[in-house]
């Protein structure tokens, strides 16, 4: 199956169906385009995520099956229910985006670099300034010591990236992420593709169809409570 090129200059070009993705490599389904605000949005919408490494065109997925955590799933364990006990740390959202997501894009130590380009970055800055793009943040003694972000859309939030400086920092977050948006009225969580530290805390494998389903059904209605405002 050829790959659909999407043109950088038409932000509102459609992205093909979900069930013309590749199964190898799972869910890669279009090349190309732009990452303006409109065209990342739309991609969500239809459960599409950009992933690409330094040098390579932008590339545009959705795998199957798809990692979601449906709030009233959360799961905490005994040893994390007494960290969060000790309130080590002070929770926020939306302090700081900007440091949020440089510290994702971090090379880690059991990776080579990064696929959170200068773009990317760009991108999601300019999504957070028209208050799409979101971050939940651990401080303590004044330093930003873990957080994640993500793309909020109806009842749904996109989780991309999370990052920890500090031990159990990112679960505490991610806890405290979902405990907020069930407060909010949000339905899912997307997690993307399957990980071992998320499936602990509770999160499942669906098929994408059903994840598809899902979206149709909760992108288009807002909250229940307003949400992200301070």
């Amino acid at each position: 199956m050829q790959l659909t090129v999407l043109d950088p200059f038409n932000p509102g070009q459609p992205f093909p169906p979900l069930d013309q993705a590749l199964s190898e490599p799972n869910g890669l389904i279009a090349v190309g385009g732009c990452l303006s605000p409109r065209r990342i949005v739309d991609a969500y919408r239809h459960g599409i995520f950009p992933w690409f490494n330094p040098g390579e065109p932008i590339l545009w997925w959705s795998p199957d099956p798809r990692l979601v955590l449906f709030p009233a799933h959360l799961k905490i364990s005994r040893s994390l229910a007494k960290t969060l006990r000790k309130q080590a740390f002070e929770i926020r959202y939306d302090f700081a985006f900007s440091e949020v997501i440089a510290a994702c894009a971090a090379p880690r130590r059991a990776e080579g670099g990064t696929w959170i380009t200068r773009d990317m970055k760009n991108a999601y800055r300019s999504l957070h300034e028209q208050g799409i793009a979101h971050s939940f943040e651990a401080w303590q003694d004044g330093r930003l010591v873990g957080g994640l972000y993500g793309i909020g859309i109806g009842r749904v939030f996109f989780g991309e990236s999370m990052f920890h400086r500090a031990t159990d920092a990112s679960k505490v977050v991610f806890v405290h992420l979902v405990r907020q948006l069930t407060d909010w009225g949000y339905a899912l969580i997307d997690c993307q593709v399957s990980s071992g530290h998320l499936l602990t805390l509770g999160a499942e494998e669906i098929p994408r169809k059903v994840f598809a389903d899902l979206l149709a059904s909760h992108c288009q209605h807002p909250p229940a409570a307003r949400a992200w405002l301070r």
